[in-house]
């Protein structure tokens, strides 16, 4: 079994879909292992979006994700990573295949419903911050 990563970001969970998002991750065959609705703060999503540090959008991706609350979850299942990405479709809503999250629930670029993480590096990490520091 692997692991992964999801968020729900504060756009689904204001307009009230984390619970639609969730039974699609149910009926595309994946465990929830852990679950959480939180609140960022600064220093958390610094080190959540620490590849992007330097870059000209970091301040508002920071500014964006700390907003309001977030659902991450623990997910599993065979091939966990490359399946989640496949459901959650391209970052940006408007290129995302029909059928998957971004393009059902997202809006743009920033605001695109889902943050999944796209290696076992990085779910490794995102999972750490999020259920380890507390």
């Amino acid at each position: 079994m692997e692991k992964t990563f999801i968020m729900i970001k504060p756009e689904a969970l204001k307009a009230g879909k984390q619970g639609e998002i969730i039974d699609l991750l149910l009926k595309n065959r994946f465990g929830i292992t852990n679950m959480k609705q939180f609140s960022f703060d600064a220093a958390r999503a610094g080190r959540f979006y620490s590849m992007h540090e330097g870059k000209d959008f970091f301040g508002d991706l920071v500014a964006y994700i700390t907003s309001g609350e977030v659902v991450g979850l623990e997910l599993e299942r065979e091939g966990a990573i490359k399946a989640l990405r496949d459901l959650v479709g391209a970052t940006d809503p408007a290129a995302a295949a029909i059928g998957t999250i971004r393009f059902m629930y997202g809006t743009d670029l920033q605001r695109n419903a889902v943050h999944a993480s796209d290696s076992p590096e990085s779910a490794e990490k995102e999972l750490a911050i999020v259920f380890g520091e507390d």
